[in-house]
């Protein structure tokens, strides 16, 4: 979301020079997912590093991607003094990417629901009747099983085996050749899983394509590895920390006249935040996960 707003709005700071163009976008569309889900629950998680496990099996890893912005890494602890400020808790697990803290937090909410805001495909491997994907920008409905599967091709439970046959560019992780998301689907609903295609490769129809996945079978086994997310990165979840609360509405104020965001600050004086509620039950609860 941070990434996002950066790019989509340019020059807004402070007078001082203090880029502030991430925070202000961060906001809106925490605002408008707020506005949109209405939950009970939520949490911001926080990418902590890259695991051992996944840099050992591909060196290669991620590593295509540009370093940080300068301008956009100044905005971080921006952005967590606003969640501090408005009682939103963060999220991060040292060493692990946030996909992996998303999904193992998410994987608490047996008793409820969880929404996941966010754009990144990896997370349709968790979606289940009680976990589901949201855009960040709180545009669309929200993406369950059916939705997945009509998306992808393929139900959730076979996304990690439909990425390891595509690969993935945007992590840096090289499919199989000729092998589109299309044809991907098409194989694993005809075979019904990988098992099931490597046990019947001599069935694949087309010469090149059958070629291509008996040479690159040990890379997609490796794919599989890295694309499956962990589920276990949380013993217990803290449902009162994360409940819904309203914002400490000075330090708030504060904190929009310091980094000359006006119309917020505005905006807080003429919507003052309703008073706290009990958090309710957990059969009740649903989170979002952004």
């Amino acid at each position: 979301m941070a990434y996002r707003a950066f790019y989509a709005i340019q020059n807004l700071s402070t007078q001082a020079g203090q880029p502030t163009n991430a925070v202000f976008g961060f906001i809106r569309m925490a605002r408008q997912l707020a506005v949109r889900w209405k939950p009970t629950h939520w949490a911001v998680v926080f990418d902590a590093g890259l695991p051992a496990t996944r840099m050992n099996l591909l060196p290669s890893y991620k590593q295509q991607r540009e370093k940080m912005p300068d301008a956009l890494r100044s905005q971080f602890p921006l952005i967590e003094e606003f969640l501090q400020r408005s009682h939103i808790a963060a999220f991060r697990v040292e060493g692990q990417e946030a996909d992996d803290a998303m999904a193992s937090l998410a994987a608490h909410a047996e008793d409820a629901e969880a929404l996941l805001a966010t754009s990144d495909k990896d997370l349709f491997q968790i979606v289940s009747d009680h976990v589901a994907i949201v855009s960040p920008t709180a545009a669309g409905g929200r993406m369950g099983p059916a939705e997945v599967h009509e998306k992808m091709g393929v139900p959730p439970h076979r996304i990690v085996e439909l990425l390891a046959l595509t690969g993935d560019a945007v992590d840096n992780i090289p499919g199989v050749p000729g092998v589109g998301p299309k044809t991907a689907a098409k194989l694993l609903m005809e075979f019904e899983s990988l098992a099931g295609l490597w046990s019947h490769l001599a069935a694949v129809t087309g010469e090149k394509t059958r070629a291509a996945l008996a040479a690159h079978r040990a890379d997609v086994e490796r794919n599989v590895q890295l694309i499956q997310l962990r589920t276990d990165l949380v013993e217990r979840v803290d449902w009162a920390a994360l409940c819904l609360q309203p914002p400490d509405t000075a330090a708030l104020r504060e904190y929009f006249q310091t980094l000359e965001l006006h119309s917020m600050a505005r905006e807080l004086e003429e919507a003052p935040p309703p008073p706290p509620k009990p958090a309710p039950p957990k059969s009740d609860v649903q989170m979002n996960l952004f």
